[in-house]
């Protein structure tokens, strides 16, 4: 499957080269290759929107379904991984990559899980 990433920009640059190796049928680009680095939550959104893109991000704001509800969008990868860097941000995505089958995105990423947030409400670990 083929799929668009959109990157926001706390997600450490590395996690670029990182999905662009491992997935090169993918779309993935970075807020900051787009001008998009200083952009609201909102406008990344739209963006994404427009773009059929997934978000992936550290921001916990883009958790919110009130706001951002599921099945309105392409999906939303909360990353909940700390620190957020060059190192732990790719490892986070390759247990995504490993485990996740790419239609089961959206989902949030923490320290030890996958939580997959399904339509209806319903999660799976």
């Amino acid at each position: 499957m083929k799929l668009s990433i959109l990157l926001d920009q706390n997600v450490v640059l590395e996690a670029l080269g990182f999905l662009r190796e491992r997935r090169p049928e993918w779309t993935v680009q970075h807020t900051r290759e787009l001008g998009l680095n200083r952009a609201t939550d909102i406008q990344v959104f739209e963006w994404a929107q427009r773009t059929g893109a997934i978000v992936v991000t550290f921001d916990e704001d883009f958790a919110d379904a009130r706001t951002f509800p599921l099945g309105t969008h392409a999906g939303i990868v909360r990353l909940r991984v700390w620190p957020t860097s060059p190192k732990r941000t790719p490892e986070a995505l390759a247990r995504l990559l490993d485990n996740v089958p790419d239609e089961e995105w959206p989902c949030i990423i923490d320290e030890t899980r996958i939580r997959i947030r399904r339509l209806h409400g319903n999660v799976s670990q």
